[in-house]
């Protein structure tokens, strides 16, 4: 029995080749039970004129689908679905049950619940999206990085792609961050005091898991990164939130009974203050006499496209307090999550160990592509292709705003990708970011990203790393007649 032709058809909203398409077809018919053992697929010149595609896209689907074992090839007579292929299971559809657990008295601990920024799913498809931390297409350089991606699947890297590493690390990007990445912010450091981590975030809580207890006082950046203060939480130790200033933490205001020390002296999230040298050495002094750890969260240094980046804060460290997060996450795209911790070997030994019981490490074949991408050059390219990029939206923005008469509360002097903003007295910026989708513009409000019970409702952040520059003038606008200004 041959199959109808009619019973295939493309997605428009497939976001592979076309070749991959008609496989994922296939497969998905045989895999679900609609396409029966030794049933006969439409040749493929009739199944490629069915669909409006050239007949070798079709016969190279199918040459992949026999490969695969998922199709067979009888001579001249056509394709058939393989007796090898995959069986869909056949079960019983579980009856509906009640749920007779109280789960309200079973979950030991809760980590729903808290205060986080959420992002829309479909920011793409709105017209001005002045939100945080999204890639922008046009900027990343894709096809450099599927070429990347395709040395480490080759049978060289066959190692990389399918070795359990236990606790270790692929060696070729521990030795391009230890040569390359580290020295440009003007640290030194051996392999055994660097590990990979799934990003930012899972250094941040790697370090407040084995820095804190429920005894100890943690003091970090008030308004500050919302996924830190979520962490700092499910810690259960003392928090202490300190007011930011126009020059980011201020060392005096730690309370004296602090432990560790949290902060963003590059970027500070979200206001975008650099810390100057001398509170930076002031910061290193007031750790010291507190005996306490800082931990650096070195948050978009690459974006000072203005002014060269100031040294991180561990370049600056002689005693061996700081311990250093960074992240490819944000330069290259969030979905990589990808980044490292830096410190000294006992702290690492410790993190290392809390990694691999969670989740031994992060995958080889991400960790070798994005060795192959970072070695090769590309990054660096990419980094100058964004920085461009962003000065020219950061100009446009700058512009608008002018003109438009926003309030600005926070600039970041190197660089960055965002504008910490503050909207009239009286003004609640949830209310404003909803009546502003109806207008296809995203603002992010800024009430999350402070610790106190009393949080500002007057300010918003606006990003512009994913919106097109000529379309930030007339989006600045619609915000400004949403604000009556």
């Amino acid at each position: 029995m041959t199959l109808p032709v009619e019973t295939f058809f493309l997605s428009p909203n497939h976001q592979g080749t076309l070749q991959s398409q008609v496989q994922q077809m296939i497969a998905h018919g045989i895999l679900s039970g609609r396409f029966g053992t030794g049933e006969k697929l439409p040749s493929t010149r009739k199944l490629a004129a069915h669909l409006g595609i050239s007949r070798i896209t079709v016969t190279l689907a199918y040459t992949e689908l026999v490969a695969s074992d998922y199709l067979t090839a009888r001579g001249r007579s056509g394709y058939y679905v393989s007796t090898n292929a995959p069986v869909p299971p056949v079960f019983q559809p579980q009856l509906e049950t009640g749920d007779s657990v109280d789960w309200t008295r079973a979950i030991g601990q809760r980590f729903s619940g808290g205060m986080t920024l959420n992002k829309p799913q479909d920011w793409a498809r709105f017209r001005y999206p002045f939100i945080y931390g999204q890639t922008d297409p046009q900027l990343f350089d894709h096809a450099n990085w599927r070429q990347c991606a395709l040395q480490a699947l080759g049978q060289r890297d066959f190692s990389a792609l399918t070795s359990d590493y236990f606790d270790q690390d692929d060696p070729q990007l521990i030795e391009f961050i230890q040569r390359n990445t580290l020295p440009r912010r003007g640290i030194a450091a051996n392999a055994d005091q660097i590990l990979i981590t799934m990003g930012a975030q899972n250094a941040l809580w790697l370090a407040a898991q084995v820095l804190l207890t429920q005894r100890r006082t943690a003091a970090f950046e008030d308004p500050c990164y919302p996924a830190l203060r979520e962490i700092l939480t499910q810690s259960r130790c003392h928090m202490a939130p300190v007011r930011v200033d126009r020059d980011g933490l201020p060392p005096d205001a730690i309370p004296p009974e602090t432990d560790v020390i949290f902060t963003t002296p590059s970027h500070q999230c979200p206001t975008t203050a650099t810390m100057p040298m001398g509170r930076r050495q002031a910061l290193l002094d007031r750790a010291r006499d507190l005996d306490a750890l800082i931990v650096e969260d070195d948050y978009e240094f690459e974006m000072s496209f203005l002014e060269p980046p100031s040294p991180a804060l561990k370049s600056m460290d002689s005693d061996g307090r700081v311990i250093y997060v960074g992240s490819f996450s944000k330069s290259l795209f969030p979905g990589l999550r990808l980044g490292y911790l830096v410190g000294s070997e006992p702290f690492v030994r410790e993190a290392r160990a809390l990694r691999t019981s969670v989740l031994r490490h992060p995958p080889g074949h991400i960790q070798r592509t994005a060795a192959y991408f970072l070695s090769m050059g590309h990054y660096d390219a990419q980094i100058r292709k964004m920085g461009a990029a962003l000065h020219t939206r950061r100009s446009a923005m700058q512009k608008a705003i002018d003109e438009t008469g926003l309030d600005i509360a926070g600039l970041g002097a190197f660089g960055g990708s965002s504008f910490w903003m503050r909207a009239p007295e009286g003004q609640d910026t949830r209310t404003l970011a909803h009546n502003l989708r109806n207008n296809g513009v995203l603002i992010e409000p800024g009430h999350a990203f402070f610790a106190s019970e009393a949080q500002p409702r007057t300010y918003y952040r606006l990003g512009y790393s994913s919106i097109q520059a000529d379309r930030i003038g007339q989006g600045i606008a619609l915000i400004g007649q949403s604000l009556g200004l």
